[in-house]
């Protein structure tokens, strides 16, 4: 795939790296000249310019680009950056960094954005699932579909403890994707029995969330 990064930050850089090693072909923007360190990343192709511009995001062709990230540090430039990406150019899957909480708002299909990453929040959630057992925990939104990723650990006194997956009445829009258990991750298929401690991984709209955490883990408040 084409993919365009706005911003060679420390963030920017570190993404490139990730997806040149999976043979995409990738173009780090930035404006700032001190910012352009080839040599950090050798196999993307640099481009010295303000991705704020629409001439600077033609010259690299971004309609031919499959994907847009704006991971600058600045919220208000990583919305310019999506929208002109998605409605100027039309580009499929725009992802944006968010950088301070009190924006995530901001990043919705309005603005172009399908995918939001808020590093704060992410961060926040690892802390909760990794001490949290027998709550639904939202780790990632998916703003285009209006689904999330959300995990639960297993209590020992969950009802479906002992019970097949395959025997499972989940909520309508909660799918099972993954089960982590004793370090591995299992692909979740019908025989599969469910154990204490297991961590359920859901793609889930936030409307089944509540039916899930009841399914899995009933509170009684």
């Amino acid at each position: 795939m084409r993919i365009a990064i706005a911003g060679a930050g420390n963030v920017g850089r570190a993404i490139a790296k990730e997806l040149l090693e999976k043979e995409h072909q990738v173009f780090l923007i930035e404006r700032e000249p001190s910012a352009i360190k080839i040599g950090s990343v050798p196999g993307a192709e640099w481009v010295l310019a303000d991705a704020c511009e629409t001439a600077a995001l033609a010259d690299i062709g971004l309609e031919t680009c499959q994907v847009l990230i704006a991971a600058t540090g600045d919220d208000k430039v990583n919305l310019v950056v999506s929208l002109l990406g998605k409605t100027e150019y039309g580009v499929p899957r725009v992802v944006a960094r968010v950088n301070h909480p009190k924006n995530e708002w901001l990043f919705n299909d309005a603005w172009g954005v399908d995918v939001a990453v808020s590093t704060p929040r992410m961060l926040s959630a690892l802390v909760e699932e990794a001490v949290t057992v027998g709550d639904l925990v939202r780790l990632f939104t998916f703003r285009q579909g209006d689904a999330n990723l959300v995990e639960i650990t297993l209590p020992a006194n969950s009802p479906c403890v002992g019970k097949r997956v395959g025997d499972m009445a989940w909520p309508v829009d909660a799918a099972l994707s993954a089960i982590l258990r004793d370090g591995q991750v299992i692909s979740p298929t019908p025989d599969h029995s469910l154990e204490a401690g297991d961590e359920l991984l859901f793609v889930a709209t936030a409307e089944s969330e509540p039916l899930l955490q009841q399914k899995l883990a009933p509170r009684h408040d």
